[in-house]
């Protein structure tokens, strides 16, 4: 069924027809995006599961099946070396990467139009980015050390614009950024004004950029969503007015 309704959300996307649903646009958008660019002309009504697609060019829309795949290999590469750096132990590493790629519900997911393999992919990211940053504390605003936290803040604003469940990453980063703020004010040969440098970094990185990225997400979806379509009659007439073939189009909408 999940299929069934971010297909047509991508289609949405493709024909810009506006619609209203519960998740952040990100995923949807770059399911749209997959369709677009693989030749999909957004068509296919997705009216039930199981429909059959007949000529219609779907391998675009399950092409966010490269996000599994990806995901597959940063388990293997990325997360194996989160492992190394976090418990020291090859074994534990090797394990943690095949136990992640050879997941069955990670296989399956990644085989159909979903969300989820994006959001994995942007999880996955956000902490990888976390762990390498923190691997260059000793090394603190070097170019790398800027590099993956301003990484680590961007993958955050990917995780939630997929699905407010990317909040629960958000969680795990900010207290790990607590922690690290907390061990540095107890540092004794550190400044105050050093800390303050790196109290406004975190700040810069990892809250002012996720939410700058974040609004942009929304500013492209309302950009490209300029027809009427279903879910108009959830926002305001003044925002109806804005619509192609809305009854409302073009209409002058007292304040």
């Amino acid at each position: 069924w999940d299929e069934t309704h971010f297909g047509k959300m991508g289609s949405y996307y493709i024909n810009r027809t506006f619609f209203f649903d519960v998740h952040p646009p990100l995923g949807k958008m770059l399911i749209g995006l997959a369709g677009y660019l693989s030749g999909y002309d957004g068509t296919f009504p997705f009216q039930k599961p199981g429909d059959r697609y007949e000529q219609h060019n779907y391998i675009g829309m399950r092409g966010v099946r490269l996000c599994g795949l990806v995901s597959s290999w940063l388990a293997f590469l990325c997360l194996s070396m989160q492992m190394l750096e976090l418990s020291r132990s090859l074994p534990a590493a090797l394990l943690t990467g095949f136990i992640l790629i050879f997941d069955t519900g990670c296989i399956t997911l990644s085989q159909y139009i979903l969300l989820d393999p994006i959001l994995m992919f942007f999880l996955m990211g956000a902490v990888l980015s976390m762990v390498k940053c923190n691997s260059c504390a000793d090394r603190p605003f070097s170019a790398s050390w800027w590099f993956w936290l301003s990484l680590t803040g961007v993958n955050l604003a990917g995780a939630m614009g997929v699905k407010f469940v990317g909040l629960f990453v958000v969680l795990l980063v900010g207290l790990n950024t607590i922690y690290d703020l907390w061990d540095l004010l107890g540092n004794l040969s550190l400044s105050l004004v050093m800390f303050g440098k790196h109290l406004l970094a975190r700040v810069l990185c990892l809250i002012v950029l996720p939410l700058a990225l974040y609004t942009a997400v929304f500013a492209v979806h309302f950009a490209v969503l300029n027809k009427s379509g279903p879910g108009d009659g959830f926002f305001s007439s003044a925002f109806q007015s804005q619509l192609i073939g809305n009854n409302l189009h073009n209409v002058s909408i007292p304040e």
